[in-house]
């Protein structure tokens, strides 16, 4: 894969024309949770969804399904709160229909009903007050922070919007991207909210899984370090507390200009990203869900008939892989909350010198 055309761009899911992504954080002292909208360019975006969790929350997916009338949605949430936290779809709903950005219903340009799928991950309580969530308020808000954004903005990781209080195997997770453009021309991007029981550090080394999928050698972490970072996490998490859902969401995005079915296929090969990366994943208690946006910008390149997609199929698996090491790597410092001590990455091992630093 190669980097974005402009080498000061964000490397972000923002580097596919048009979107914009915002966050939102619930306030008050007991909150650790917020929300995190992905928002199309005017005139929405193909989408489609893969669930592979066995308990997953989600709202409106079953409308991505490409046998069902809708064919174009103007936002996707990600957002903590469990199901509580989908709440924050209204918010975002709302906000979309006061522009008149929907599905239109009727002959007046207001008569649209926006649709806004959404998935949650699993952090109720995490910062001691267990009705701290989000709602359509925060959806609001994170909406909004993404309008006011710019094109090609640069997307703020680790613990912020849906990533807040997120956690993964111990240590503190959060929200991560990352892009590339293919020789093709088409960009390609993702965004992830890690938020797993599964681990996204190899326990016998102390490298990132996702580092072991890159050009090149891992950087591996000194032995007497490691065995530090072991002993830190073997006494970290509260001996009462449930461990953390094992959730990991993703939206994939392209410029190219892709079919339901197509971008259907997109988001189900994501999930290889995250199986290279967390481990375990899929299981009864996961909620894993990837998204996939297609804007239509550019053309898919010639090919061999369908086989022109596998460029985008490889690159959003591999961008997702990325994404979750970013945002595990770009937590600054340790979650300590009522359910337990989750240290950073970070602060077990040092900043990273690996391979996904630019």
């Amino acid at each position: 894969m190669t980097l974005p055309e402009d080498p000061e761009g964000p490397d972000a899911i923002t580097d596919v024309g048009g979107l914009r992504v915002g966050h939102a954080r619930v306030a008050g002292p007991g909150a650790l949770t917020g929300t995190t909208v992905v928002l199309a360019p005017e005139g929405g975006a193909v989408a489609a969804v893969d669930v592979r969790g066995g308990g997953p929350g989600t709202r409106e997916t079953d409308a991505l399904d490409p046998r069902n009338l809708v064919q174009r949605i103007d936002a996707v949430v990600l957002t903590g709160g469990s199901a509580y936290g989908l709440d924050a779809a209204a918010g975002v709903m709302a906000w979309l229909a006061e522009r008149h950005r929907g599905v239109r219903v009727g002959p007046d340009p207001a008569h649209v009903v926006p649709v806004v799928p959404a998935a949650c991950v699993f952090d109720l309580g995490r910062g001691g007050d267990f009705a701290a969530r989000p709602d359509a308020a925060t959806g609001r808000a994170a909406a909004e922070a993404a309008a006011a954004s710019g094109d090609r903005a640069r997307v703020a990781t680790g613990a912020v919007g849906a990533g807040t209080g997120a956690v993964v195997g111990g240590l503190r997770g959060g929200v991560g991207t990352a892009s590339t453009v293919l020789e093709s021309g088409v960009t390609v991007g993702a965004l992830v909210v890690v938020n797993a029981v599964g681990s996204a550090v190899d326990p016998t080394t102390g490298v990132p899984y996702g580092h072991y999928f890159e050009a090149g050698r891992p950087v591996v972490p000194d032995a007497s370090v490691h065995e530090a970072a072991l002993r830190r996490l073997a006494g970290a998490r509260g001996a009462a507390a449930p461990p953390p859902m094992n959730t990991t969401l993703a939206v994939v995005a392209t410029d190219a200009a892709l079919t339901r079915a197509q971008a259907q296929k997109v988001a189900g090969t994501a999930h290889d990203g995250i199986a290279r990366a967390v481990r375990p994943v899929h299981l009864m208690n996961d909620g894993d869900t990837v998204f996939a946006l297609a804007t239509g910008a550019r053309e898919l390149p010639e090919g061999p008939g369908p086989l022109a997609l596998n460029e985008i199929l490889a690159a959003g698996a591999d961008l997702v892989t990325r994404a979750i090491v970013r945002a595990v790597l770009a937590a600054p410092g340790g979650l300590r909350c009522p359910s337990g001590d989750f240290p950073s990455y970070r602060e077990l091992y040092g900043p990273d010198p690996g391979a996904y630093s630019r």
